[in-house]
């Protein structure tokens, strides 16, 4: 999480639509904005956002009436990703999920927020040849929103992970957003090895098996914005392979099997074992202040199926500055 100075967005209103664990939230709320509505209808994230937040989502996003919810300025949401994921069916919008971004677009007509910000896995942006990122930029600019995305790679803005996302930013038509643009990449200086915790706290996550198999190169003395495969259990698929702290983080996942399943395995300090929850919080950007669900399961999970804090930080603070930015009678940037 990077830590902001300057709340570009006090006094703005946002709410937060798909809210999992809440790192839209964080992210928002860190730049001075103020969440006035949320919705999340998984019972055990509602329980880690409310251990936060002190606030319970509203569940079924369908059976909520759009003029009930608050004026808000922005709204955020990070619809669920399972229908476009390269790993899933790929149903997209004929999977019952794929058609909750019309329940965004129905709050969208309602409410009228300056701002939509949308997240979604890299997939989105090619799924069914590009007919369903079609489907919801037809969809804003008929409810009279601009429309820009971009896919974002989080080891381009200083997180060791492989986690690349689209994100699709839509202005209100009579908003100026002559000046935004999506943040630059940057060097990445931090890698696995920078989160860790402590390794009197990780003693059940140590795999010790005799399929285990290590290469004969396994003193990495040099950092990578890579991973670093240096081993393999059983067969070595997924969640059967062995990487160096020296490189950067797999993608976690909320899913998937193998004895190093969710994080994938590393060698650390002599010994390969899984990353801990809060590693893993860590590396997505979660500050340690952040109370994790008690059930490890549940926690790999949310985390999983989360946002990276720090992206979403560099992107809020873009469309911050949009949204302050005085009309300087600048001829506006061609939006799709």
């Amino acid at each position: 999480m990077i830590k902001v100075e300057e709340k570009s967005l006090k006094g703005y209103k946002f709410i937060d639509l798909f809210a999992g664990i809440g790192g839209f939230r964080i992210a928002l709320e860190s730049f001075g904005a103020q969440c006035v509505y949320s919705n999340e209808w998984d019972k055990y994230a509602q329980e880690t956002y409310k251990m936060n937040f002190g606030d319970v989502p509203d569940g079924d996003i369908t059976q909520v009436d759009e003029k009930n919810i608050p004026d808000h300025d922005i709204l955020c949401a990070g619809f669920p990703c399972q229908a476009f994921s390269i790993s899933g069916k790929q149903q997209g919008f004929e999977d019952s999920r794929g058609t909750l971004f019309f329940d965004v677009a129905r709050i969208v007509k309602e409410k009228r927020p300056k701002v939509v910000f949308l997240e979604n896995v890299k997939n989105f942006a090619t799924h069914d040849g590009g007919k369903t990122l079609n489907v919801v930029r037809n969809t804003m600019n008929e409810l009279g929103y601009s429309f820009q995305y971009s896919v974002l790679n989080p080891v381009d803005y200083g997180v060791p992970q492989k986690r690349e996302r689209i994100y699709m930013i839509c202005f209100r038509n009579d908003i100026n957003r002559e000046v935004f643009t999506f943040p630059r990449p940057f060097k990445l200086n931090k890698f696995v090895e920078d989160f860790l915790i402590s390794d009197d706290e990780v003693n059940s996550l140590i795999v010790d098996r005799e399929d285990l198999r290590l290469n004969e190169k396994i003193d990495i003395n040099y950092n990578s914005t890579s991973t670093i495969r240096v081993g393999t259990v059983g067969k070595g698929g997924q969640g059967e392979r062995i990487y160096s702290p020296k490189g950067i983080a797999i993608t976690l996942s909320a899913y998937g099997g193998g004895v190093f399943a969710k994080t994938g395995g590393y060698l650390i300090n002599g010994r390969t074992r899984r990353l801990h929850p809060r590693e893993c919080a860590r590396i997505m950007g979660f500050p340690d202040s952040f109370k994790l669900n008690p059930n490890n399961n549940q926690a790999y999970k949310q985390l999983g199926n989360s946002v990276v804090i720090d992206v979403l930080q560099l992107i809020t603070k873009q469309i911050g500055d949009a949204l302050n930015y005085e009309y300087s009678g600048i001829q506006q940037l061609a939006i799709i």
